[in-house]
């Protein structure tokens, strides 16, 4: 597993936390917005909004707040406006990282985030310097216990597809970027309800992380990203041993 998707589980549990379960509230609050502002309220016809709001309720968002955000993105007395912006850099050891925003004020947003990769080693580049180092791709997700793994993979295969993975608790179906939407409704169809079903950046290659302080940089920057209220995604990529993630997971 890549020391990315390790830091995602170290960070689901410090999300228990009632600070990061806000800011992670505010993500799930924003995303509903901008869906909404682009799409539409009615989740039947937006796809975005739909899954937005599949992926706020998995996180515990009250429905209260989803309500609250999709009327402030269909325009029932919002004032608030925020463009979506993709950020790219190099954490310690040059490992590549790829930041998707959405901020209602960009040289605040880029000076902080700039200011991370400093303060932990690093340095952000210009756009376009490590995003092609990573395929897009559709991906969604469903939980072991809800699904079939043959059956699934089947159904999915049969839908065209790209990869069925296992990854923790969790199955996962990466799909082609338009195929996303086609392929989400198409599981759903044939009787697998998916918990999220959205975008994500694979990396090509991995660097492999052995040294310990390169590693607790990485994971603090990855960690001090994923906490600033305008981040909503962050992507690297490196691989990290078992035993060093055990070692310095405490230290984070």
């Amino acid at each position: 597993m890549s020391g990315h998707s390790k830091w995602s589980t170290i960070k689901h549990k410090k999300a228990k936390t009632d600070s990061l379960r806000a800011a992670e509230f505010q993500k799930y609050s924003r995303e509903l917005i901008v869906a909404a502002k682009l799409g539409g309220p009615d989740p039947a016809g937006n796809f975005r909004l739909r899954t937005a709001i599949e992926k706020a309720k998995a996180a515990g968002l009250p429905n209260d707040n989803i309500k609250r955000a999709i009327e402030k993105g269909s325009g029932a007395g919002n004032n608030e406006n925020y463009d979506e912006m993709t950020y790219e850099g190099y954490a310690a050891g040059g490992v590549a990282v790829v930041i998707e925003a959405m901020t209602d004020n960009k040289n605040r947003t880029a000076g902080d985030i700039r200011s991370y990769f400093t303060k932990f080693n690093g340095n952000l580049g210009e756009t376009g310097c490590v995003g092609w180092m990573f395929d897009k791709k559709g991906c969604i997700t469903f939980d072991k216990d809800s699904a079939d793994f043959d059956a699934l993979f089947e159904a999915a295969i049969n839908l065209d597809a790209d990869d069925i993975t296992e990854e923790d608790d969790e199955y996962k179906v990466y799909t082609s970027v338009p195929n996303l939407q086609p392929i989400a409704e198409g599981l759903e169809k044939e009787g697998f309800k998916s918990v999220t079903a959205e975008f994500t950046r694979i990396p090509q290659n991995t660097i492999e992380v052995t040294d310990e302080k390169t590693a607790i940089n990485i994971m603090r920057l990855l960690g001090k990203l994923e906490e600033h209220d305008d981040v909503q995604n962050v992507y690297a990529n490196f691989d990290i041993d078992d035993d060093l993630m055990s070692k310095i997971e405490d230290l984070l």
